[in-house]
C-alpha cells in the first residue's frame, strides 16, 4: 500500500473512560494459554453506541454492559480491527452519560514474541525444562493481555486476580490481600492483589513462575524483594543492596516518597530489553540482576547497579508522573539514564561513574546525532507500531546529556527544587515537556524553556570554532557555533542553539572560570586574569552537548596537559573525542589525531582509554579493508603496549573498581592485535580455566576468550562451547555466546551464524551472537548474507521491537562502499521493516561515511604507518 494512502493513525476517543479495572487471568502453563475476566468500570462522558478499545491476540467470548438505568447482555456487536489493535463494540442503542460497567470474558495466547502476556522458559535445578509467564506491556502491549484503553493518559486504577497453580509463585504490582483455593480444586490457588494507584495500562504487570526471593526494609519500611531462579538468591544480593540504598535516595533528592508498600525485582529467563519499570514489580534480564560474587565481573556488577538506579527513577519520573503521548518519551528515559548516574555515585563513588558516562552516553549520542538521519530528542509519535524506533540513543543518551547540560547551568539547589514542584504539581497525572520546563524556571528563576526548546526540538548539535586573541590583560574568545553533521557539510538552513558555554585554564582545570550563554551565531568572551602562554579549554568536564574546534595554537597548548593529566579526565577524554569525530568528518587530519594519541602514553584513567580505544577500534574496522591493516595494529600495539606493562597482569592488593576495568580493556586490545606475549600467556591461562586447575578472574574471561578464539581455530572454539555447555550463569552464556563470533575461520563463523538460531540460543541472545560475527570483513559478509537468507523468520521474532533495529545497524552498518550501500538499500525495498527505518537509513548513512572517509584518508594514514610495521 503507497504510503500516503495508509489510513490516519487515530488515538482513542475519550467519550467513555476506564476508572478502574477488575481483572481475573488464569494462565494455562502446559497449553501455553490464558482465560481472563475483566469488570471496567466506566465514565461515558458522551452518549455513544459504540465503544472502542484495544485489543490484541485476544477473542472476546462474552460481552456485557450495566449501567444506572441500562443493561446490555446480548446484541452487542463485536467487531475486531487486526491493523489498528482495537475492538468495537457496538449496543443496541447508545450508552446514557453517566456510570457503567463492562464486563468482558475472553482468551488469548502465551505468546513467544516476549511482549504482552508471554512465555518464559526456564530449568528446574534437575534440569527439567518448564514454562512460567511475564509480561511486557510497554509501549502498547497490555492490549495482549487483556482488552483496555492502552494510552499512557487515560489513567485508571486496577485490582488483579492471578489463578495459577498451587506450587508457582505469582506476582502483580501490588501485595497479595488474599490467598484462596479455586472451587476446592487443591492444585490451583487464587490470588487477589491489592487495588493499584491510579496508573498507566503499560505499568502493570504479571509474573507467574517458580524463584526463591531474598528481602530487606529500606530506611522508610518498604520491604524490597529480589525474585531469582531457584537455588540463586544469593546472586541477587548486590541488587537489593543497590535497591534499599536508592529508594532513599531519591525520596530525598524528589522530596516525594515512594507510592507503594512494596517494591520487587525480578530475573525473567527470556526478557527482550534490559529491564522494565512496572510499578512495584521491575522486571529484569537475569544478567541485568544477578551478580555472582565468584564469576561475575566488575563490568556486571557496575552494570547492574546502573540499572537499578535507572529502574527505581521512574517510580517517580515515568510512574508517578507519566507522559501524555510517546512523543515525549524522552521525558522519563533522558531524565532516568541521567539520575541513574547520579544514584550510583550516590552509592559507590570509587566507580567514578560520572567519567564513564562521558563515554556511555554522552559520545555515543552525539556520535548518532550527527547523522542528518538523526532524530529531535521530541518527535512526532502516530502509531504505536513508531514508537519502539525511539527507544534509541537519542531519546536515552542525548536526552540524559542535555539534562546533565541543564542541571550544570541552573545548580543542584534549584534543580531539586524544580523536580519537586514538578512531581507534586503532576503526581498520577499526564505532562509534557513544557511543563518540565515550566517547573525548573519557576525554581531557577531562568529562561528555561527558552534555552531547552533548541535542544529538544530541533535535532542535531552545534560545533563551536573557537579563535584566541590577546588584548593588553584580556584574553578574547572569539566563538562561533554552527550545525555539526557527520560528514563535514555546510549547514544550509543555519540552525542554532542557545548554549551555555563554560571555559577553564591552566589556573583553573577543574572550576569554570567564566559561563556565559551563547544565544546567537557568534559571541565573545573576555577573560581576566589569565597568562597568555596558558591553556584554555571550552566545556570544563565535557557537560555542554556540542563539539569544539579549536585552532593549532590553543590546541598545542592542551597537549602537555593532557600529557601531565593535569587536565582533568572527563576533558582528556572530550578533547580527543571531538578529534576523531572531526577527522571523521573530514575537517581535521586523521593522520594529525593519530599523531595526537601520543599524548596519551601516561594515560591512567580507565574510561579515557576505553573511548579512545572505542575510536581507535572504528578506525580498525574501516582499515581492515585496506593492504595496511596489520600495520595499524601495530600501531595499537605500540599505543597499549605501556599500559600493559604497567598495568600488568595480576591484581594488586587492594586495587580498585576502575583498575580491574583497565586491565580488561588492554589485555584484551593488545591480544586482539595480535601482542605474541599477551597471546601466549592467554592460552596458557585458557588451557588452565579449561582444564579446572586455575579458573580465569571474571574479568578476564571476555577479553581472553575473544583472544584465543580470534588466534585459534577449531579446538579453541570447541572448548568454548562446552563451556558454554557446563555453565548455569547467565553472565557467563552471555560473554561466550558474544564472543564466538570473532572466529578467523569463516567455517567456524557461519556455524556460530547456524547456532544462533538454534534452541540453545534464547531468542534475547541471538542478536548479539549474530552481531559478534560482524568484526572481520568476512564476518560482515557472512552475517549480511545470513540476515537475507534468514529473514523471514528474524522479521518474525523481532518485528516491531528494537532488538529489529539492532540486528539491522549490527549487520549493515560497517560495510565501507556505495556498492554494498546500493545492495542493502535494495533488500529492504523489496524487505520493508517499518520499525527499523530510519535505523536502515542511518546505516546507509554510516556505510557511504565510511567509504568517503577511506578514499580521503587511505594514503596519508598508510604513508604514516609505515613506521610502525
Amino acid at each position: 500500500m503507497p504510503e500516503n494512502s495508509k489510513k490516519a493513525f487515530e488515538r482513542l476517543s475519550t467519550d467513555v473512560r476506564p476508572l478502574n479495572y477488575v481483572i481475573r487471568l488464569k494462565p494455562d502453563l502446559e497449553k501455553l494459554t490464558f482465560e481472563g475476566t475483566e469488570e471496567i468500570s466506566l465514565q461515558v462522558n458522551k452518549a455513544t453506541k459504540s465503544v472502542v478499545l484495544n485489543c490484541a491476540e485476544i477473542k472476546l467470548s462474552e460481552v456485557k454492559y450495566k449501567g444506572a438505568t441500562q443493561q446490555f447482555e446480548s446484541d452487542i456487536g463485536i467487531s475486531y480491527a487486526d491493523e489498528d489493535e482495537t475492538v468495537t463494540l457496538t449496543f443496541p442503542e447508545e450508552l446514557q452519560v453517566g456510570r457503567g460497567s463492562l464486563l468482558l470474558s475472553f482468551s488469548g495466547i502465551l505468546n513467544d514474541k516476549m511482549k504482552g502476556f508471554y512465555r518464559s522458559k526456564y530449568f528446574t535445578p534437575s534440569g527439567e525444562q518448564r514454562f512460567g509467564a511475564a509480561t511486557q506491556f510497554e509501549a502498547t502491549e497490555a492490549r495482549r493481555a487483556f482488552p483496555c484503553w492502552d494510552e499512557p493518559a487515560i489513567k485508571a486504577t486496577f485490582d488483579v486476580t492471578l489463578v495459577v497453580p498451587k506450587d508457582r509463585v505469582a506476582l502483580s504490582n501490588m501485595p497479595v490481600v488474599k490467598e484462596t483455593v479455586l472451587d476446592d480444586n487443591t492444585d490451583w490457588k487464587v490470588l487477589t492483589y491489592q487495588k493499584t494507584p491510579i496508573m498507566s495500562t503499560y505499568l502493570v504487570a504479571f509474573v507467574i513462575g517458580e524463584y526463591d526471593f531474598i528481602e530487606e526494609k529500606d530506611s522508610d519500611g518498604v520491604i524490597v524483594r529480589v525474585y531469582t531462579p531457584i537455588g540463586k538468591k544469593d546472586q541477587g544480593r548486590f541488587a537489593l543492596e543497590v535497591a534499599v540504598k536508592t529508594l532513599p535516595f531519591y525520596k530525598n533528592y524528589f522530596g516525594i516518597g515512594y507510592s507503594l508498600p512494596k517494591m520487587d525485582l525480578i530475573a525473567i529467563s527470556d526478557f527482550a530489553g534490559g529491564a522494565m519499570e512496572n510499578w512495584g514489580l521491575i522486571t529484569y534480564r537475569e544478567t541485568a540482576l544477578l551478580v555472582d560474587e565468584a564469576n561475575s565481573s566488575a563490568s556486571s556488577k557496575q552494570t547492574v547497579a546502573l540499572v537499578v538506579g535507572h529502574e527505581i527513577a521512574h517510580m517517580w519520573f515515568g510512574n508517578l508522573v507519566t507522559m501524555e503521548w510517546w512523543t515525549n518519551l524522552w521525558l522519563k528515559e533522558g531524565f532516568a539514564s541521567w539520575i541513574e548516574y547520579l544514584c550510583v555515585d550516590h552509592c559507590f563513588p570509587e566507580f567514578d561513574i560520572w567519567t564513564q558516562f562521558a563515554s556511555n552516553d554522552f559520545t555515543r549520542a552525539l556520535e548518532l546525532d550527527a547523522l542528518k538521519n538523526s532524530h529531535p530528542i521530541e518527535v512526532a509519535v502516530g502509531h504505536p507500531s513508531e514508537v519502539d524506533e525511539i527507544f534509541d540513543t537519542i531519546s536515552y543518551s542525548k536526552g540524559a546529556s542535555v539534562i546533565r547540560m541543564l542541571h550544570d547551568y541552573i545548580g543542584d539547589e534549584d534543580y531539586r527544587k524544580g523536580m519537586h514542584l514538578y512531581l507534586s504539581r503532576h503526581e498520577y497525572g499526564n505532562t509534557c515537556t513544557e511543563d518540565l520546563w515550566s517547573a525548573l524556571g519557576e525554581a531557577s528563576g531562568k529562561p528555561i524553556e527558552k534555552i531547552m526548546n533548541t535542544w529538544t526540538k530541533q535535532m542535531g548539535f552545534p560545533v563551536i570554532k573557537v579563535t584566541q586573541d590577546n588584548r593588553g590583560n584580556e584574553i578574547v574568545l572569539k566563538l562561533q557555533q554552527e550545525k555539526f553533521t557527520a560528514d563535514g557539510s555546510k549547514d544550509v538552513e543555519k540552525m542554532s542553539w542557545m548554549i551555555p558555554i563554560t571555559v577553564s585554564s591552566a589556573s583553573s582545570p577543574s572550576r569554570a572560570i567564566q559561563r556565559s550563554v551563547l544565544d546567537q551565531a557568534e559571541g565573545e568572551i573576555i577573560l581576566k586574569g589569565v597568562k597568555p602562554g596558558d591553556w584554555i579549554k571550552l566545556n570544563v568536564g565535557g557537560v555542554g552537548f556540542y563539539r569544539t574546534l579549536y585552532p593549532p595554537d590553543m590546541l598545542e597548548k592542551l597537549l602537555p596537559a593532557v600529557r601531565s593529566q593535569t587536565l582533568p579526565p572527563r576533558d582528556r577524554l572530550q578533547l580527543q573525542d571531538d578529534l576523531f569525530a572531526l577527522a571523521r568528518a573530514g575537517i581535521a587530519s586523521c593522520v594529525d589525531v593519530l599523531k595526537l594519541t601520543d599524548a596519551f602514553e601516561n594515560e591512567g584513567n580507565f574510561t579515557v582509554w576505553s573511548n579512545l580505544s572505542g575510536n581507535l577500534r572504528a578506525l580498525s574496522a574501516l582499515f581492515q579493508y585496506t593492504d595496511f591493516h596489520s600495520s595499524f595494529l601495530a600501531f595499537i600495539r605500540k599505543l597499549f603496549g605501556p599500559v600493559m606493562k604497567r598495568i600488568g597482569w595480576e591484581p594488586s592488593e587492594g586495587e580498585g573498581h576502575l583498575t580491574r576495568l583497565l586491565r580488561s580493556l588492554v589485555v584484551g586490545r593488545m591480544g586482539r592485535a595480535g601482542d605474541p606475549e599477551v597471546l601466549e600467556e592467554s592460552r596458557k591461562r585458557f588451557a588452565r580455566h579449561c582444564d579446572g586447575s586455575q579458573p580465569l578472574p571474571a574479568d578476564l574471561r571476555s577479553a581472553i576468550y575473544q583472544i584465543v578464539l580470534k588466534h585459534g581455530g577449531t579446538s579453541e572454539y570447541e572448548a568454548m562451547m562446552k563451556l558454554l555447555q557446563s555453565s548455569d550463569l547467565q553472565e557467563e552464556k552471555v560473554r561466550i555466546l558474544r564472543s564466538l563470533g570473532i572466529a578467523s575461520d569463516p567455517a567456524l563463523i557461519q556455524r556460530t551464524l547456524d547456532f544462533s538460531l538454534s534452541s540453545d540460543v534464547r531468542s534475547q541472545d541471538t542478536v548479539s551472537v549474530i552481531g559478534g560475527v560482524t568484526g572481520s570483513v568476512e564476518g560482515r559478509r557472512l552475517a549480511w548474507k545470513f540476515l537475507q537468507d534468514n529473514w523471514e523468520e528474524l522479521h518474525r521474532r523481532y518485528r516491531g521491537g528494537f532488538l529489529l533495529s539492532r540486528l539491522v545497524s549490527s549487520t549493515t552498518g560497517n560495510f565501507a562502499s556505495e556498492a554494498m550501500a546500493v545492495e542493502v538499500e535494495e533488500f529492504f525495498k523489496l524487505h520493508p521493516a517499518p520499525a527499523a527505518e530510519r535505523t536502515i537509513q542511518q546505516s546507509l548513512e554510516n556505510i557511504r561515511l565510511n567509504q568517503r572517509q577511506l578514499e580521503r584518508n587511505v594514503d596519508e594514514v598508510k604513508k604514516f604507518l609505515t613506521a610502525f610495521k
